[in-house]
């Protein structure tokens, strides 16, 4: 006779089962869209500096994301000076500080990791090394009880939610592991990789969900789910930049998040159900995946833009005034909303170098005159780069384009003033 664990009574919803064929028709809408949009970015195209902004941008944004989740308060700003190695805090604070560098280091691991030809496999001893990675020389902040790395031996208890309990933590971990690390079958991707990408993105949501439910720690516990989640993510070929944004997401609608996980347990009369939390994570990545790629469009737009510019200036006489409208139409292609007249001298110092000893009526000339090419156009007394003309295939009229630059970061061309 089988002898029944105290969870089977305690918590019923947690069962290591994903029945698909009842999955919402949007479901299957998101999962599509998510792939779609990961392969986007993974084959983009851009300058090595503006990758590693791109990239560092949302570590950045996932590590700030999966710490202040948890209480920690320090800004997205000092984040990205933990990672330059400038972030100087006072004493009071240095736990906060602690925390970050902790979650940087273990993305940084777990990046490390997806270079080898053996990457993680989901495994309790994994699970309790990323908590162990979490908790690093946080000791005095944690309570008493608390073992980095070490299951729980004591009933916990968050919010109104009592996790499972203490002696079925270590085989909850396992059948986690096992039932995760097997093959799902994943219906409407006819091409590998983009099953594979289904699988993992399903997956990581999962392993996320599930150590919220089991909670096998007495601290850190969504934090190592999140890195859990990060690195089925990276593993199953979900691009880095991409695989922090469920975190991102979870931060930014954080009452959500913690309702649909309240919820997740108690729906079907206390039996349970994956499938809103599931929901709600893949709407969320896949509205970050479409920021994504307008913002990777939008670097591309404005590299693609410069060199259009370069190339129409080449085929006018060399002359002062030819070099000084290239550079003007440059420097309103990089700026990200439109320009009064009585500002566009200072939008950068080659710009005020160039109208130094210039009167207003030069520049007026020089406005008339791209408008006149078609490179810039108007609205009242404020001008904008018409970078709508790159649309080729957009059937507006140039004028009525609003650029993507504008919603996006500069290419990152240097200013040429020869």
């Amino acid at each position: 006779m089988t002898t029944r664990r105290k969870y089977e009574q305690t918590h019923p919803w947690i069962t290591f089962r994903l029945d698909l064929t009842r999955a919402h028709p949007n479901l299957w809408t998101l999962l599509g869209q998510a792939v779609t949009f990961c392969r986007q970015v993974s084959q983009a195209a851009l300058p090595p500096d503006i990758a590693k902004t791109f990239k560092t941008l949302y570590l950045s944004k996932g590590v700030r994301a999966t710490t202040a989740i948890e209480g920690n308060t320090l800004t997205e700003e000092q984040v990205q000076a933990q990672i330059e190695g400038k972030l100087d805090l006072p004493p009071s604070q240095e736990y906060l500080q602690q925390e970050v560098a902790n979650i940087l280091r273990a993305c940084g691991m777990i990046e490390s990791a997806m270079d080898a030809d053996n990457p993680p496999q989901l495994g309790v001893g994994l699970i309790r090394e990323y908590n162990g990675w979490v908790l690093e020389e946080l000791g005095e902040h944690l309570a008493e009880g608390v073992v980095p790395g070490e299951i729980r031996t004591h009933s916990v208890g968050v919010g109104g939610y009592r996790a499972a309990p203490p002696e079925d933590c270590d085989y909850l971990l396992e059948r986690l592991c096992e039932w995760l690390e097997e093959e799902t079958e994943i219906p409407f991707f006819a091409d590998e990789d983009d099953r594979r990408v289904a699988a993992g993105i399903l997956h990581a949501v999962l392993v996320h969900l599930y150590i919220a439910w089991i909670h096998p720690f007495g601290d850190g516990n969504g934090r190592t789910a999140r890195l859990l989640e990060f690195m089925v993510q990276a593993r199953a070929g979900v691009p880095f930049p991409s695989a922090h944004l469920l975190s991102d997401h979870y931060n930014m609608t954080r009452t959500q998040y913690y309702r649909e996980l309240d919820r997740s347990s108690h729906i079907h009369d206390g039996k349970g159900d994956a499938f809103g939390f599931l929901q709600y994570a893949l709407q969320g990545f896949v509205d970050g995946l479409q920021g994504q790629c307008d913002e990777i469009q939008g670097y591309q737009l404005g590299i693609a833009w410069e060199h259009f510019i370069y190339d129409v200036f080449a085929q006018k006489q060399h002359s002062p005034s030819m070099q000084r409208r290239r550079q003007l139409v440059i420097e309103l292609g990089r700026k990200r909303e439109f320009v009064s007249k009585a500002d566009i001298v200072d939008l950068s110092p080659s710009i005020a170098r160039y109208y130094a000893d210039k009167t207003d009526k030069t520049l007026t000339r020089d406005l008339n005159w791209l408008a006149g090419k078609k490179l810039i156009g108007r609205t009242g007394k404020a001008w904008i780069a018409n970078i709508g003309i790159m649309r080729a295939f957009c059937n507006l009229e140039p004028e009525r384009i609003i650029p993507l630059l504008l919603s996006a970061p500069s290419s990152g061309r240097k200013n040429e003033n020869t």
